[in-house]
């Protein structure tokens, strides 16, 4: 006795596999559409936007305006680029110690770092042109505001025997600049996997034209300046 055709399948009502749909609509394109629908399907998660930048927007930059008497939002200083830099002067003998550098600047930045060569040779430090001598890298946009926050939380409080930042680092044209003696501040560091403690310079390149903007940029972004110090800056009275 024949067995009863499914009406919606067109197949054997109880028995065998249903034929494979392979046209559109079918049972892949059901999964797909499934798929697309669900939350966060085929993409990555959103990011929130970096804390302090939306500090900056929301309290520091009106504040700025307002200081200052600037008329247009476009006016108020900015944070540019920061830039991290490790000279090392061990790695003309034992230049696998610039890897474990650059390793390190890799987790504290989160960016691949780029290796700084010898501009020229001195004979005096046996340094030969084009010899690896440092590194670097380079933040700007989430990163640059994520690690300056970072940098202010939670690195500057753990340097030995702190007393705030000197105002007396700006280079005149609303930049800033610091050097820490040891990377081991960073809290993304692990003291064990540590081959040998180094220094390195931050510099903060701001959209500033004179230093005391860029001063009270960072100040309102919460950089720990010391209390006791003058703020004798050029554009400052």
């Amino acid at each position: 006795m024949a067995q009863k055709e499914d009406k919606k399948g067109g197949g054997a009502k109880g028995g065998g596999a249903p034929a494979p749909k392979t046209a559109k609509g079918g049972r892949e394109g059901d999964r797909k559409s499934m798929l697309s629908r669900a939350p966060h399907a085929g993409r990555d998660l959103p990011v929130p936007p970096p804390r302090l930048r939306e500090h900056y927007r929301s309290t520091v930059k009106p504040k700025l305006m307002k200081q200052f008497g600037y008329a247009n939002t476009h006016q108020a200083p900015s944070l540019e680029k920061i830039v991290l830099n490790v000279g090392l002067g061990e790695a003309i003998k034992q230049p696998k110690m610039l890897d474990s550098v650059v390793e390190e600047l890799s987790i504290i930045s989160g960016q691949r770092p780029v290796r700084k060569r010898a501009k020229k040779s001195i004979a005096n430090f046996a340094l030969r042109q084009g010899q690896e001598i440092g590194a670097a890298v380079t933040l700007r946009g989430a990163r640059m505001w994520e690690f300056l926050d970072r940098f202010i939380s939670t690195a500057v409080p753990r340097i030995r025997d702190f007393r705030g930042l000197t105002t007396r680092s700006f280079d005149g044209r609303g930049n800033y600049s610091v050097g820490i003696k040891e990377q081991m501040i960073f809290p993304e560091i692990n003291f064990d996997q540590v081959e040998q403690i180094h220094g390195m310079d931050i510099t903060i390149v701001t959209t500033a034209n004179r230093d005391d903007q860029a001063l009270a940029l960072l100040r309102e972004l919460g950089m720990p300046f010391r209390g006791d110090e003058k703020d004798r800056v050029k554009g400052q009275a």
